[in-house]
């Protein structure tokens, strides 16, 4: 099976090939796995079963291909920096995937770090999420944006793009701001520090975000070298919340300091309703409003079936 052949894998009006699990599985070629299950676990998400097939049939072509843009990226900023007489210090190559809440963004994120910082040319891989960037907690609740958690307009954008230009132009030691979802709040002096890292991985809903109603505006996505949006239909996103707000409320929720510790008396009908309404309210709206019609934005679409497993990759042509 050819499975370069356009005419056998896509539609040729659609700006992607599409790949099911086998033909992406093929694109693999020779390259080694190099975690193991005890490597393995502590990448996974709080709901989340991923096994080692999953890494080698999705994550390691996705690796091959990713260390192929960035030595291709690495000759470009080579010939620019030859024309234009002058010798820079290393552009970082900066990734970034988007998706909805509980779609399993931030162990997409993980793995590809731990592949990504393994590979055959030792490299630096810093992951940050735009967590980080949300306006503080007591600036949403005096503006009234609580129940915007998560949209475009609770994050400090200009802070974001600030700190994307900052690493992008390999400043040394940038400060990232720390978000606790313990606290449901920044941290207040706490800082990640991103020091010229080769490869740099931002996780975050809105990162493909383009929507302004500002002129000559300068976005997220201008800084990024790849995107990835991780998929799923929304009827499994809003029960994977569910079952992961079930799990809170039995663990997290259930700490004296977090923000949430009201929810661990609930019952289990109660906490189903709660998590349902929440997820009907803001995040289902969120995803629908914001985050879902940046999707064909992307360079790479991972869908997601019920298991949790990908179903179909879109890589863009």
């Amino acid at each position: 099976m050819n499975i370069l052949n356009l005419d056998t894998i896509s539609d040729q009006l659609t700006p992607f090939l599409t790949f099911n699990r086998e033909q992406w599985s093929e694109l693999r070629k020779s390259v080694p796995l190099t975690l193991t299950e005890q490597d393995l676990k502590p990448l996974l998400g709080f709901n989340e079963e991923l096994s080692l097939d999953e890494v080698s049939t999705i994550y390691l072509p996705l690796t091959r291909l990713i260390n192929y843009y960035i030595d291709e990226n690495l000759k470009r900023q080579t010939v620019l920096n030859r024309f234009l007489g002058v010798h820079h210090s290393k552009v970082p190559y900066i990734i970034s995937i988007a998706g909805s809440v509980s779609v399993g963004k931030s162990t997409s994120a993980r793995i590809l770090q731990s592949l990504l910082s393994t590979w055959s040319s030792a490299r630096k891989v810093d992951l940050i999420t735009t967590d980080g960037f949300l306006y503080p907690l007591e600036k949403l609740e005096k503006e009234n944006l609580l129940d915007k958690k998560g949209f475009p307009i609770s994050y400090d954008t200009p802070n974001l793009i600030r700190f994307l230009a900052d690493v992008k132009s390999g400043k040394a030691k940038v400060k990232a701001p720390i978000y606790s979802h313990l606290i449901y709040d920044i941290v207040a002096n706490q800082f990640d520090i991103v020091d010229n890292p080769d490869i740099l991985i931002l996780e975050g809903l809105n990162v493909l975000q383009t929507r302004t109603d500002k002129l000559n505006q300068i976005f997220v996505s201008d800084f990024v070298d790849f995107s990835i949006f991780v998929d799923a239909e929304e009827n499994l996103l809003k029960e994977w919340y569910i079952k992961r707000f079930l799990k809170f409320r039995q663990t997290a929720f259930s700490d004296p300091n977090s923000y949430f510790k009201h929810y661990a008396t609930l019952s289990k009908e109660e906490a189903i309703k709660t998590a349902s309404k929440i997820w009907d309210d803001i995040n289902g709206l969120n995803l629908r409003q914001n985050i879902l019609p940046t999707r064909e934005r992307a360079n790479l679409i991972l869908k997601k079936g019920k298991d949790h497993a990908i179903e179909l990759v879109k890589l863009r042509k």
